[in-house]
C-alpha cells in the first residue's frame, strides 16, 4: 500500500513534467496569459496556483502562535508558537519542488507542484495545478506506541488546485483533496480522508488584499474532536515580495495536519495568529 501512495505522488510528474515556456509576470500582455490569481504561494493554509519561476529559490519562514484565547497567561499565544521552514525551487516555470521542517510533531515534508493548465484569454478559463506531498512524523515514540514501524510515520497528500481570476481584484480557487496518514490519533478515523477546499482573494488597495480558505472534511469520524479549517489572511506586497498575516483555527501548517487536526473554534475565540515571511534567491 505504501508504494501505491508514492506512485500517486509521482504520477503527475511522469505525464506533465514538461517545461512551461512562459514565466509569471505582472501584466496580461504575454501571449494573453492572465496574471497569477494569487500573489502568495499559499492562499492562507491551502496552496495557491501561483508558481515560482525557473531557477528561483524561495526560503519561507512560517510562524503560528498559540491560541489568542489564552490571553496574558501565554501572552496571547506567544509561548506556544509553531514554526515551519520551507525551501522551494523552480525546476521550470511549471514545476516546483520543496522540502520543509515543522516544529509541529517534528514533521519533515517534501512537496511537488506541477502546473497543468494556465488561464489564458481565448484559451483555458482556469489555471490548474497538481500539488502533492509526502511527510514523515518524527515525533511518534515507540515507547508509547509498541510495534511502531517507519511506515507508520508516513503521510501523503494529493490535490488539484483550480483557480479563476475574475478580474484584476477578485480570484477564487477550488481544491479537491485526498490525504492519508498511516497513523491517526482517533481510532475510528479512516486513514484515508477527503476534503473539498475553497478559497479566494480580493484586492483592497494597490498593496493589500484579503484572503480566505476553508476545508470541508467529507469523512471525519463522529468521535473526532477536530474541526474544519477556516482561515482569513491579509497579503501585503512589498517590492515584489508578499508578507502574509493569518488568523485561523488550525495551528499546524502541514497539509495533512491543518486538514485533519484543526482544534480551534472561531465562535469561542480559539484562533491562532501567524505570518509567512519569504526570501527569493
Amino acid at each position: 500500500m505504501k508504494y501505491l501512495y508514492i506512485l500517486t505522488f509521482l504520477f503527475p510528474a511522469l505525464f506533465f513534467a514538461q517545461e512551461d515556456l512562459f514565466s509569471e509576470i505582472d501584466s496580461e500582455t504575454e501571449e494573453d496569459y492572465k496574471t497569477a490569481a494569487f500573489k502568495g504561494l499559499k492562499i492562507v493554509n491551502f496552496e495557491s496556483t501561483k508558481m515560482i519561476s525557473k531557477k528561483e529559490l524561495y526560503f519561507v519562514v512560517s510562524h503560528r502562535f498559540g491560541s489568542l484565547e489564552t490571553g496574558l497567561k501565554d501572552f496571547f499565544g506567544l509561548d506556544q508558537a509553531v514554526t515551519r521552514l520551507n525551501l522551494i525551487y523552480g525546476v521550470t516555470d511549471a514545476i516546483n519542488i520543496g522540502v520543509s521542517r515543522s516544529s509541529f510533531r517534528k514533521i519533515y515534508e517534501s512537496s511537488l507542484k506541477i502546473r497543468l493548465l494556465r488561464e489564458k484569454k481565448g484559451g483555458s478559463p482556469f489555471t490548474v495545478v497538481s500539488s502533492s506531498n509526502i511527510l514523515i512524523n518524527t515525533s511518534l515514540d515507540d515507547a508509547f506506541l509498541p510495534g511502531l514501524e517507519f511506515k507508520n510515520r508516513l503521510g501523503y497528500t494529493t490535490q488539484l488546485l483550480i483557480s479563476k481570476k475574475f478580474n484584476k481584484n477578485f480570484s477564487l480557487q477550488l481544491m479537491p483533496t485526498f490525504f492519508h496518514d498511516n497513523y491517526v490519533d482517533v481510532n475510528e478515523q479512516d486513514n484515508s480522508q477527503y476534503v473539498i477546499g475553497f478559497g479566494g482573494r480580493h484586492k483592497l488597495t494597490k498593496r493589500w488584499s484579503i484572503n480566505f480558505d476553508y476545508g470541508a472534511h467529507l469523512n471525519r469520524a463522529d468521535t473526532s474532536p477536530f474541526k474544519n479549517p477556516l482561515s482569513i489572511g491579509f497579503d501585503l506586497e512589498t517590492g515584489g515580495h508578499v508578507f502574509q498575516l493569518h488568523f485561523t483555527n488550525a495551528q499546524p501548517m502541514n497539509t495533512n495536519a491543518f486538514l485533519g487536526q484543526a482544534t480551534g473554534d472561531w465562535g469561542d475565540g480559539d484562533i491562532f495568529f501567524g505570518f509567512n515571511l519569504s526570501r527569493v534567491f
